[in-house]
């Protein structure tokens, strides 16, 4: 092959060896999250609207790199109209709203909360976590409760995973006197700042 192709074979085996490029590597990130939210929206959303999500995570990237990643590996988004791919959309429960609408900023502990569950491989197979996040230090509350100073009211927002809208999870929140928030149907950036969390600690 070598010869066919006029390479020296030190030539082609340093290539072969060759790292791959800091482009190449974050291509490969991005790529991976870019499944995990085409998935997450039950495969509707195209290259704008996962322009737009990847930027609420923080994303520095360009429309047109987001379009030809997509197309170079063939996702794309469909039509809800057509139906396809679509996955079962859990109901939010009665009375619970978007109370951050993609405000993630909080002016003092304890007042908005983000939480999330990921999956992550391991040898030992598929294990899944689940974080709390206090947005205005960045902390990992962690699956705890501790006593909270002060007495404002604590929102913890969350995607419509079935965990959250279970009776178990909501009659929890009410028990320790937190606010339940959701996102919208299909809107991952409604949760940006924890799915963002999950994508650095991927990384």
């Amino acid at each position: 092959m070598c010869r066919c192709l006029k390479v020296s074979p030190s030539g082609y085996y340093a290539w072969e060896s060759r790292s791959p490029s800091l482009r190449e590597a974050e291509n490969a990130r991005l790529l991976e999250r870019i499944r995990d939210i085409h998935d997450d929206s039950g495969g509707i959303i195209g290259a704008p609207r996962m322009h737009e999500d990847l930027q609420s995570e923080g994303a520095s990237i360009s429309l047109n790199r987001v379009a030809r990643l997509m197309a170079a590996h063939g996702i794309q988004g469909w039509p809800r109209k057509k139906g396809r791919g679509r996955k079962r959309q859990t109901v939010r429960p009665v009375g619970i709203k978007n109370h951050l609408e993609r405000d993630f900023t909080a002016l003092e502990p304890d007042t908005k909360w983000v939480t999330d569950i990921t999956e992550i491989a391991t040898q030992e197979g598929k294990l899944y976590l689940c974080v709390v996040l206090d947005l205005y230090s960045k902390l990992v509350i962690g699956w705890s409760m501790h006593h909270r100073q002060g007495a404002a009211c604590v929102i913890l927002h969350s995607d419509r995973g079935c965990q959250f809208t279970s009776g178990d999870y909501q009659k929890l929140l009410k028990q320790h006197g937190l606010v339940s928030s959701m996102s919208a149907v299909g809107h991952c950036g409604d949760n940006a700042a924890c799915e963002g969390f999950f994508w650095h600690a991927k990384a």
